[in-house]
């Protein structure tokens, strides 16, 4: 069908359209440095469409031997903030930049820890969100494919693409190999894969 290859075509030319910069390494170094030298861990957050793309790229994170944790924003303001330690990274994602409660959440974190590490992966490098942290990731803010240019589809997809370079980036970094991703993973079929079990 047309109509479904239009989209696929719009959101494939998204991915294409993500400006590609130094920050990507500068962001896999800061992780490094904090996560695996610090023994600090990756806190990621987002509220709504967004905060399911930050949860994804946590479990990914795990899964390839840097811990990480999804922390919900509005959980965070009724006890989970202790979940944050001094070394630390907070990977926050926002498309609009100007989120409430990921606003928030950078004020309680940075009362609880005052110069905690903040990364913003957004399509708007010139929000408040972003002049608040050290790397800012940006989408391209491309068009939403929704028919209605509201429902976050293509923002989205472009977030989730983002987080996968960042993991696939520190796994190289890191030197992560097969018999380590077995080690993480004792069940299912990429369990019994990476063990060469068929």
């Amino acid at each position: 069908m047309k109509e479904i290859k239009d989209i696929f075509d719009k959101e494939a030319q998204a991915i294409l359209n993500i400006p590609i910069t130094e920050v990507y390494r500068d962001v896999t170094e800061l992780m490094y440095d904090h996560v695996h030298i610090r023994k600090g861990k990756i806190i990621t957050s987002g509220m709504g469409k967004a905060g399911q793309i930050a949860l994804n790229i946590a479990t990914t994170f795990s899964s390839t031997g840097t811990p990480s944790v999804f922390l919900h924003p509005s959980e965070a303001q009724h006890g989970d903030l202790g979940v944050i330690q001094e070394n630390d990274v907070l990977l926050v994602v926002s498309n609009s930049g100007k989120t409430r409660e990921i606003i928030e959440l950078l004020n309680l974190t940075e009362d609880l820890y005052p110069g905690i590490p903040v990364v913003v992966i957004t399509g708007n490098p010139e929000s408040d969100l972003s002049a608040r942290a050290n790397f800012v990731l940006y989408t391209g803010s491309p068009d939403e494919v929704c028919i209605l240019g509201l429902t976050p589809t293509t923002s989205t997809t472009v977030m989730t693409v983002m987080g996968d370079a960042l993991v696939v980036m520190m796994e190289s970094r890191i030197g992560f190999t097969k018999n380590d991703y077995a080690r993480r993973h004792h069940g299912g079929y990429l369990g019994h894969k990476s063990r060469g079990i068929t």
